[in-house]
């Protein structure tokens, strides 16, 4: 009998992490909660944002050396806590996440700016302007195709 109920429970177990799962894939996201360096909390800062700093474009968003120019800063001001790869640490979150790839240019140049000194990201604003705005061409370029074709600055 014990058994019966041993089995029922891990059984149990299992429907209830499959169901779960299977809602992650129906609602067309990636089941990234989990993931390390995800910190929905610091996304949120994003939503804080004015309209104006959103609604800023990158000077330089047509520019290929930006984005190389971008990685040597990110290597050198970013990478200890974001990771090389960008995907986050227990230090600081992912910058590869829909968050991130769909918030604007000018949302992430002003998280760079003002950073979120509570969640220890550092205020960016000595590095020259042009340097930012080069790291969030960098950052942008991280997402890919898909990612930045969802960002709110790509929709027509």
């Amino acid at each position: 009998m014990k058994a019966m109920a041993a089995a029922l429970a891990v059984s149990a177990s299992f429907l209830a992490v499959s169901v779960v799962l299977a809602q992650g894939r129906s609602s067309g996201k990636p089941l990234v909660a989990a993931a390390p360096g995800y910190d929905p909390a610091i996304y949120a800062e994003l939503q804080k944002a004015p309209e104006k700093a959103r609604n800023r474009a990158n000077p330089f968003e047509n520019d290929p050396r930006a984005v190389a120019a971008g990685a040597i800063l990110f290597e050198q001001h970013c990478a200890e806590c974001h990771g090389k790869s960008a995907e986050g640490s227990p230090k600081a979150p992912s910058l590869v996440v829909r968050e991130v790839q769909s918030a604007t240019p000018g949302t992430l140049f002003w998280l760079l700016t003002n950073g979120v000194v509570r969640k220890k990201m550092p205020v960016w604003s000595k590095l020259p302007e042009p340097q930012r705005w080069q790291l969030v061409r960098y950052i942008k370029s991280l997402g890919g195709p898909a990612l930045r074709a969802e960002s709110p600055a790509a929709q027509p």
